[in-house]
């Protein structure tokens, strides 16, 4: 099985992707979309979103980040892919998938799946314009309002010649509200030879199990449900249903505090931590306990202190969570 970190706006960034992949049973991660409009962006800005392009294109533990483009453009985004594909990405993904209403206005992400012969236009010109070595792949929805032209969009994808394509599970209408219809990745499957990568709404190894038996992936993609466990993709690759106990957990917090405190004004630091703990509450009760203590504590200068009176720092775990 291979499992695919998916990008999160506003929560999964590089600096949770350096402590997720501390644990290992991720193969790969998506970057949060660099938005394309109407200008050929400076390397920096890529650097900035995907700073792993500084070391290779991997994390700290060696696991690969395809940055991600996100516009409606096709010779802006082919201009801004040939600047990526100088930093020597180890893949370039396209963001057909976004459903935030800000995007959407705009003709991007998810809103795209109305014009499959613009998505064939897209995928084509960028492929056309990063050297053949660089995969380039893309993330769509089942659709805008519904699922009619879903089988319509995988193969205007592949066409333009996306050699992989995640397919979230749900249209833009529905969100994130559940359930994920992961059957219907199996008709796109059969319209179509490139992979399909299934995704949305799995946060166990049940949930990973009957998504792969519905929509016959082998390969699926997590996001929510990896905040919420960081064992989740190991579990699924070991296939144990052991959580990390609360001193390994507790070495990840730390670690994530002093990744935030590096790079985030003071002010931010505090709810950056709280964020992550409201999903890891749904898993761990020592993250709940810690939530509910801490969720009104601000000081970004010692919230570390706070933090280890729930998660003790014993420096005995450091092997578990070890960059590979």
């Amino acid at each position: 099985m291979t499992i695919l970190l998916a990008p999160m706006e506003g929560l999964l960034d590089h600096d949770l992707r350096e402590v997720l992949t501390r644990v290992p049973g991720i193969d790969r991660c998506v970057s949060e979309f660099i938005r394309v409009t109407d200008q050929v962006l400076p390397a920096r800005v890529f650097l900035r979103i995907c700073p792993e392009l500084g070391r290779g294109g991997r994390t700290r533990s060696g696991v690969p980040v395809r940055p991600q483009l996100l516009g409606s453009d096709p010779a802006c985004l082919a201009d801004n892919a040939a600047v990526l594909a100088t930093l020597n990405p180890p893949g370039i993904d396209l963001n057909f998938g976004c459903p935030a209403k800000v995007v959407n206005r705009h003709g991007g992400g998810a809103m795209l799946l109305d014009d499959p012969e613009g998505l064939t236009r897209i995928v084509a010109a960028v492929r056309r314009a990063v050297p053949a070595h660089i995969p380039v792949s893309a993330k769509m929805r089942l659709g805008t309002d519904d699922d009619a032209r879903a089988v319509e969009c995988a193969q205007a994808l592949a066409d333009g010649g996306a050699a992989e394509i995640v397919v979230h599970a749900r249209t833009r209408a529905q969100g994130y509200r559940p359930p994920a219809h992961w059957s219907r990745i199996a008709d796109l499957r059969a319209a179509v030879t490139v992979p399909l990568v299934a995704n949305g709404e799995i946060w166990s190894v049940e949930d990973a199990q009957a998504c792969r038996e519905a929509s016959g992936c082998h390969a699926l993609m997590i996001g929510r449900g990896q905040v919420a466990d960081p064992s989740l993709a190991l579990r699924l690759a070991q296939g144990s249903d052991a959580l990390l106990d609360n001193a390994t957990l507790g070495e990840l917090l730390h670690h994530y505090w002093a990744q935030v405190s590096q790079r985030v004004e003071p002010r931010h630091r505090a709810g950056r931590i709280k964020q992550w703990l409201n999903f890891l509450r749904r898993r761990y009760p020592q993250a709940e306990q810690a939530y509910q203590a801490l969720r009104a504590h601000n000081d970004g200068r010692h919230f570390g202190q706070a933090l280890a009176q729930w998660f003790p720092l014993t420096g005995g775990h450091e092997a578990a969570v070890a960059p590979r």
